[in-house]
């Protein structure tokens, strides 16, 4: 990546809530304990799945992904998030700056499409039940995998170079919470249109276009869901597919409204608590959505705590 350029900036000041001076400490506090909270759910779940054989099936390595994505993608965002929120005036790093971009958007980049590739599991799963060992094989489950995590690199590594490429001469306070490719881009030195224009296309094809394929998915697997005789199996079929839809809503809805709206679309404020929304509340509550209120899941958690109470008993 090109780090260096002719910038003559060599730090950026992250202002966070500072328009808020009172809440400061508040949101200290309560992003701290999310932050948290975040890491033992995502953890709890890689662990899981990792230990239990009776989970490596595609569903619940979809799910590992998901939780190594979410750990690594609030990693990134939220230590420093607190240390602006402890200091009255956070700075970072010009080439630490453009290195927390990378990887927002490398991780949101691969959470995109592996939400899209779990939706098209599911429906598999339930739209063709029969066919599905064959439709979902580990070969196509890891192209999939891959497929992820090597659209989520290259989107980090083309769009944080170009980015970093710009000159940068002043000012350098960056009004967000972090270093998100649309703030930093106000501060730019020089015309932007053009990476403007590639950043809305980039956009459209990274979250338009899964977010499209998971409603239809999902738009399928409700049709298959009435089509069901048990009353029972239709309710736990519908509970599941609106936790989905929640999540998934939440995460594209925030993130194409940061990432398609125009430098004068929203507030400051406003696009802070969006981007709040996919890269604190989502990670957060993957866990329980997708995987803590799973039978299986709770059934492995006790296996394993049991098996560890039998080797080392009180």
């Amino acid at each position: 990546m090109y780090w260096q350029n002719q910038s003559s900036v060599v730090e950026f000041i992250l202002l966070g809530f500072s328009s808020f001076p009172e809440l400061q400490e508040q949101l200290f506090g309560v992003f701290l304990i999310v932050y948290l909270v975040t890491l033992v759910g995502n953890a709890v779940i890689i662990i899981i799945i990792s230990l239990e054989k009776s989970l490596h099936v595609p569903m619940y390595l979809f799910l590992l992904n998901l939780s190594v994505v979410d750990v690594s993608f609030s990693a990134v965002i939220m230590p420093e998030m607190l240390v602006v929120l402890s200091t009255e005036k956070a700075s970072i790093s010009f080439v630490s700056c453009f290195a927390q971009m990378y990887c927002i958007l490398f991780f949101g980049g691969t959470e995109c499409f592996l939400l899209g590739a779990m939706a098209y599991d599911r429906f598999a799963a339930i739209c063709h039940p029969l066919s599905y060992p064959v439709i979902m094989n580990r070969r196509v489950f890891m192209k999939l995998v891959m497929f992820s995590w090597a659209l989520g690199f290259m989107l980090g590594t083309v769009q944080t170079s170009w980015v970093s490429s710009f000159p940068f001469c002043g000012p350098n306070e960056i009004n967000h919470i972090s270093c998100e490719t649309p703030p930093v881009l106000e501060l730019a030195c020089a015309d932007t249109f053009l990476f403007e224009i590639y950043a809305f296309t980039g956009t459209l094809l990274i979250i338009m276009v899964p977010f499209l394929l998971i409603l239809l998915s999902y738009i399928r697997i409700l049709f298959a869901i009435l089509k069901m005789p048990s009353t029972t199996g239709r309710q736990k079929a519908f509970s599941t597919c609106a936790s989905h839809l929640t999540s998934v809503t939440l995460f594209y809805g925030t993130a194409n409204m940061t990432y398609l709206q125009p430098k004068s679309g929203y507030s400051p404020e406003t696009k802070k608590l969006m981007s709040l929304s996919y890269s604190l509340l989502t990670p957060l509550l993957n866990p329980l959505i997708y995987s803590l209120r799973n039978s299986e899941m709770k059934r492995a958690l006790m296996k394993l705590w049991r098996r560890k109470v039998d080797l080392h008993p009180f």
